[in-house]
């Protein structure tokens, strides 16, 4: 099973669709199509030493125990998400969700039934998908840094070991 699929697993798509209000085929494809720009921006970021302490620090402070007891999307919260997303993609947030929401409509064939707005900006689906999908990611790396159940501190700081996981969930999506 790839990372990807991994983090799938963890989201209760029904829920998901029914926070976006598109259908569960719709809300995982976008949700495919959403991980690896989260993901690439992150590995850009931990590619300089400064980016990956940064990274690892703000990783330590996301809980691995998200997971725990079941994913409660209502619970997630979206400020944060924001903020992360602020730190990914600097002010270039909104373009990163217009290019994915592009490359989702030409991969659903269009806009799918109740994804108004797909078409990027504040409103799309994409848009409103990031900040959920960003805390869930920070602790999904939380939980793959502590390896066997350990404390986060063990959280490499430097860009190899936090470049070589990012670049391995990338990896699985099969060269996306």
């Amino acid at each position: 099973m790839s990372e990807i699929d991994e983090i799938l697993a963890q989201i209760p798509l029904p829920s998901l669709a029914a926070q976006l209000g598109v259908d569960e085929r719709t809300a995982e494809a976008a949700v495919r199509s959403a991980l690896p720009a989260l993901v690439g921006g992150l590995q850009s970021n931990a590619a300089s030493p400064d980016g990956a302490a940064s990274l690892a620090g703000a990783i330590e402070q996301h809980p691995a125990t998200l997971f725990d007891g079941g994913l409660d999307l209502g619970g997630l919260d979206l400020d944060d998400g924001a903020k992360i997303l602020g730190h990914i993609f600097g002010g270039g947030t909104d373009q990163v969700a217009q290019q994915v929401d592009a490359d989702l409509g030409a991969q659903l064939g269009g806009v799918p039934e109740g994804a108004a707005g797909l078409g990027g900006g504040s409103g799309s689906l994409v848009s409103r998908l990031l900040p959920m999908l960003a805390p869930i990611v920070m602790a999904f790396l939380a939980k793959r840094l502590q390896g066997g159940g350990g404390p986060t501190s063990s959280a490499p700081s430097s860009g190899g070991g936090l470049q070589d996981m990012l670049g391995s969930i990338l990896g699985g999506l099969g060269g996306r």
